[in-house]
């Protein structure tokens, strides 16, 4: 009788002897330590690859636990810290929330802001954690016309400006050609 070999049972029999499937890494286990030493000593990724004559993905693969992005399993349930955002604020919210009571984080984050022209109005770029433009957002319920909490009256404009087609200072005549003879 013939048994039939599947990719499955090579890959569980290589295990039980120890290996490892995959493509081997660039830089050797006994380099490994060294270039993760120098990474924590501050040299450059690049310098690194160049050093050992690897691709910058290869010394990233090998101190991706030390980097900054790199978060392990055992810390799932702590929460990443927030880090800043910049947001665009139309003029007018920006204007409502001056006049409010804000916190003095909040105030401090509208003062830095950058004021930004567009057109005849401004935008306000504030950067701040998520949860102060959260914050930030609640104190903008008014702005809602929400329960029966009055809106900012609109300013007041006259009537609509009616366009009157443009008048040529003198009419366009054709130039009179000469009449044609038989």
């Amino acid at each position: 009788m013939v048994r039939s070999v599947t990719p499955s049972d090579g890959l569980r029999a290589a295990e039980a002897k120890g290996s490892k499937g995959g493509r081997r890494p660039a830089i050797p286990a006994e380099k490994t330590d060294a270039v993760r030493t120098a990474y924590l000593e501050g040299r450059s990724i690049a310098a690194l690859a160049r050093e050992h004559r690897v691709s910058r993905g290869a010394i990233r693969t090998a101190v991706a636990d030390l980097m900054p992005d790199h978060t392990t399993i055992e810390q799932e349930d702590v929460p990443a810290p927030e880090l800043p955002v910049t947001l665009d604020m139309p003029g007018k919210v920006a204007d409502f929330l001056r006049t409010t009571e804000l916190e003095p984080a909040e105030r401090a984050a509208l003062e830095h802001g950058v004021t930004v022209r567009r057109g005849q109005g401004y935008t306000l770029r504030v950067s701040a954690l998520p949860a102060m433009h959260r914050g930030l957002l609640a104190r903008c319920q008014p702005l809602d016309g929400a329960q029966g909490v009055p809106t900012i009256p609109a300013p007041a404009q006259g009537p609509p400006r009616v366009r009157q087609p443009r008048q040529h200072p003198r009419p366009v005549t054709r130039p009179s050609t000469p009449p044609r003879l038989p």
